[in-house]
């Protein structure tokens, strides 16, 4: 099967209305869905810091970067500015605590899935909100 731009459209592959709170919610599922396996959302190519070749290495650690960095992304969309640059000086200085597990997979999972825990969080209370 072929898909066109002329089949395929944003609106058809979200079954709900626009103003909807779950919208940002299947976006970053389906961002998630069709991000290459063990494609981290950096350039593994240019990685130098120990950190940075784990989650290039690590399929799981890759994935769990991907998904943290399409929830930052979504969530610093959502916010006003003056949010937006904490949002992003606190991704700044977990960046920093990432770098402190060095290559030890278990701490940078650890890392990640409390970072992920962090956004989901300031998600779900803008979510909360709703609707859009």
């Amino acid at each position: 099967m072929s898909l066109s731009s002329e089949s395929l459209s944003l609106a058809s592959l979200l079954p709900i209305r626009r103003s909807s709170a779950l919208a940002p919610v299947v976006l970053a599922a389906m961002v998630l869905a069709l991000a290459p396996a063990g494609a981290a959302s950096f350039d593994c190519t240019t990685a130098r810091a120990a950190d940075e070749k784990a989650v290039c290495d690590s399929c799981d650690l890759a994935q769990l970067d991907v998904k943290m960095s399409t929830l930052y992304g979504v969530l610093t969309k959502l916010v006003a500015m003056g949010q937006r640059g904490m949002i992003q000086d606190a991704q700044r200085a977990w960046l920093a605590q990432r770098s402190t597990c060095g290559g030890d997979t278990g701490c940078l999972a650890t890392a990640y899935k409390g970072r992920i825990g962090q956004l989901e969080t300031a998600l779900g209370e803008i979510y909360s909100r709703g609707p859009f």
